[in-house]
């Protein structure tokens, strides 16, 4: 394969595309609506060293770790038991549909204003906005199980944790896999829009407090910090445990 054409090549020089552009259509408008790269590193190293960036970067972070691990930890576990069972999902069907539709912004606002304004309601806004899209994802990935692979380890008296873990859980694997990735995508948004609303401290609240100012170049500054922290954990950690689990493939 040319050295051109290897995904790390290709990921450098796409990124690096896409900041000349974006140098080129800044420095063509000329304007205080589209700083260039330059300006948004230079706001991005000096939050860093003032402290407010790490602060409310972690603060975020929290929020999206424990309210994405409850929600696949649920998820997983109501979408296994539906997708196992007719006639529980045939009852609870039209609830999924219902939480499906709900728009993000009615859920966070309802949770505050029946919890207050707090941590709890705020992470549990995020978990309810989530939750239904794991329940579908995994319910699909246990109704797809290969039935006579289920029987075989049965004949062979495999029990719960061995048949969990050598027969369901290969086979689960691609839904919970694209059920993170997706959660991921969509979780850390919902977060921003919970800290806008209803929390002093996160990305969110800065991100609020930016636009009130008109800082455009603060507001891509925290954006690419926090794109970057995702982008770092889709590479450090969803991709080498995707590998890991896919060993079984070769």
């Amino acid at each position: 394969m040319p050295l051109i054409y290897r995904p790390p090549i290709l990921a450098l020089l796409s990124i690096s595309l896409f900041i000349l552009l974006w140098y080129g259509l800044a420095s063509y408008l000329d304007s205080a609506t589209l700083p260039s790269p330059l300006v948004v590193t230079k706001v991005l190293v000096n939050e860093i060293k003032t402290g407010e960036l790490p602060y409310h970067l972690g603060k975020t972070l929290y929020r999206l770790v424990i309210s994405f691990s409850i929600a696949m930890l649920l998820g997983c576990a109501i979408g296994i038991v539906l997708g196992r069972n007719k006639p529980l999902d045939y009852f609870f069907d039209n609830w999924l549909v219902i939480f499906l539709n709900v728009p993000a912004l009615v859920t966070i606002i309802l949770c505050y204003v029946w919890f207050g304004l707090n941590e709890v309601a705020a992470i549990l806004a995020v978990v309810i906005n989530k939750l239904p899209n794991v329940i579908v994802t995994i319910r699909e990935g246990t109704r797809a199980l290969d039935t006579e692979l289920l029987e075989l380890a049965k004949c062979y008296h495999f029990g719960k944790h061995k048949t969990l873990r050598h027969v369901i859980w290969p086979q689960l694997h691609p839904f919970v896999m694209a059920a993170t990735r997706s959660g991921l995508a969509l979780i850390w948004k919902i977060v921003l829009v919970v800290e806008m609303l209803g929390r002093s401290d996160g990305m969110g609240y800065q991100l609020h407090l930016f636009f009130q100012l008109f800082d455009v170049a603060s507001i891509l500054a925290y954006t690419v910090a926090f794109v970057t922290l995702i982008q770092g954990i889709e590479l450090l950690i969803l991709k080498p445990l995707d590998k890991k689990a896919q060993r079984w493939r070769r």
